[in-house]
């Protein structure tokens, strides 16, 4: 059997569950520069807002029904997910992290336990000790988990738990489940398999397993058979990136190099950050640049340098020279740029490598220096040590007019309780 818990409406419950006069209100997030809403709350959606629509164009509808609009707060909900997933680590002892709300557990040698019990035992503990509401859906496969997780959201008599454990409830459950809403069943093969007068995934599993392979290939078999109860989807262990990338769109248009400079820095800084966490080295760093594609009115640009290091490396002030450089070779005056970014690629496990004859840096030095650097940052805070490359005056940084406080990674955002 598969587990698979589903935080409720996650942005919106992370921002209620620091601040309960929410609970109940419409509330949407939106995404970088508050641009369109990539997150709505059920009473959000019951008021017809559509993912991804523009902001400006909700403006009257948000204030005639008193939305709550927040700008997304990636550092409270990274850091809401860790303790959401630290909790349900303890119920199982092996789980499968798959997304930042969600999760799979493996419950072998669970036959002898209560599974309903269980699973609202679970949806009580994690609600109770981070105060986001989560569904569960249990399955003899990960595709029927996540079915089942579904029923168990949308019907509250479930109590947050719906388990699929016999084929009678099996053929129930995908009789009432769209084809378009299968999990690994895209938008392009939904509207194919409507086309085949598919249109549940009860329909779907009636076909034959030759006709499935030849019409959606072998992944798309994988998906009938568990939908058929045959699991052919295992549990997952993260395993290090094989490349990193760190980009931003900027908060406003940015027409001199100074800025988009102190920017790729940044992106270059964090990427070594990360590459330093998995141990590990990059051996190519892209650099590229853009404008607007969608502002039609004005120039249009796009460029990238892609560099081979002359040896793998993680050091912070290494890939930001690199990375300056190739900007510098591709920056273009009189644009309007609106998104820049870094990528390392071609990476390698952090150990010996073959060094280079002309190389003359003291790596082992440099290396000292990003040790002390990573754990000055861990105790006092993030970037509180970094490259002066770096800057101190982001004008590239996001526009985010609605952010709500970072609650739980800093102090100065620690809720305040007055005892009267």
């Amino acid at each position: 059997m598969f587990g698979l818990i589903d935080c409720n409406n996650f942005y919106a419950s992370c921002e209620r569950a620091f601040n309960p006069s929410l609970n109940g209100k419409p509330i949407v997030v939106l995404s970088n520069n508050d641009g369109c809403v990539i997150a709505r709350s059920t009473e959000a959606k019951a008021l017809g807002i559509p993912m991804g629509e523009p902001a400006y164009k909700l403006k009257d509808l948000i204030e005639s029904k008193q939305v709550s609009v927040f700008s997304s707060n990636y550092v409270l909900y990274g850091d809401m997910s860790q303790r959401v997933m630290n909790t349900i680590a303890t119920f199982a002892p092996e789980m499968e992290v798959y997304s930042i709300d969600e999760a799979f557990l493996l419950l072998e040698g669970f036959e002898n336990i209560d599974m309903k019990e269980y699973g609202e035992k679970v949806v009580r503990t994690v609600t109770r000790n981070t105060g986001i509401p989560v569904s569960m859906g249990m399955a003899p496969t990960k595709t029927l988990a996540k079915v089942a997780n579904k029923f168990a959201k949308k019907y509250k008599n479930y109590k947050g738990v719906c388990i699929i454990d016999t084929d009678e409830k099996r053929e129930k459950a995908l009789k009432l489940t769209e084809i378009g809403d299968v999990w690994g069943i895209g938008r392009r093969y939904s509207k194919k398999l409507q086309y085949y007068s598919i249109n549940t995934a009860w329909d779907f599993t009636q076909r034959t397993k030759g006709w499935v392979r030849q019409t959606m290939g072998v992944v798309g078999e994988r998906t009938w058979m568990e939908l058929r109860g045959i699991p052919c989807f295992v549990m997952e262990t993260p395993g290090d990136k094989k490349s990193i990338c760190t980009s931003r769109s900027f908060g406003e248009k940015l027409t001199e190099l100074a800025p988009v400079s102190e920017a790729v820095a940044n992106f270059a800084a964090g990427c070594a950050e990360k590459l330093r966490q998995q141990h590990s080295y990059g051996c190519v760093l892209t650099v590229f640049i853009h404008t607007n594609p969608f502002a039609t009115n004005q120039a249009q640009y796009y460029n990238q340098k892609v560099m081979q290091l002359s040896v793998p490396t993680n050091d912070t002030t290494e890939l930001i020279n690199y990375a300056l450089r190739g900007l510098k070779s591709i920056f273009a005056e009189g644009y309007r740029f609106k998104k820049a970014g870094v990528i390392v690629s071609e990476i390698v496990p952090e150990r010996p490598l073959q060094g280079d004859l002309f190389d003359t840096r003291n790596r082992d030095k440099f290396n000292r220096v990003m040790a002390v650097m990573d754990n000055l940052n861990n105790s006092y805070g993030k970037q509180k040590v970094k490259i002066a490359s770096q800057g101190f005056d982001r004008k590239w940084k996001l526009k985010n007019e609605k952010l709500s406080p970072c609650y739980t990674t800093k102090l100065d955002d620690v809720l305040e309780i007055i005892a009267i």
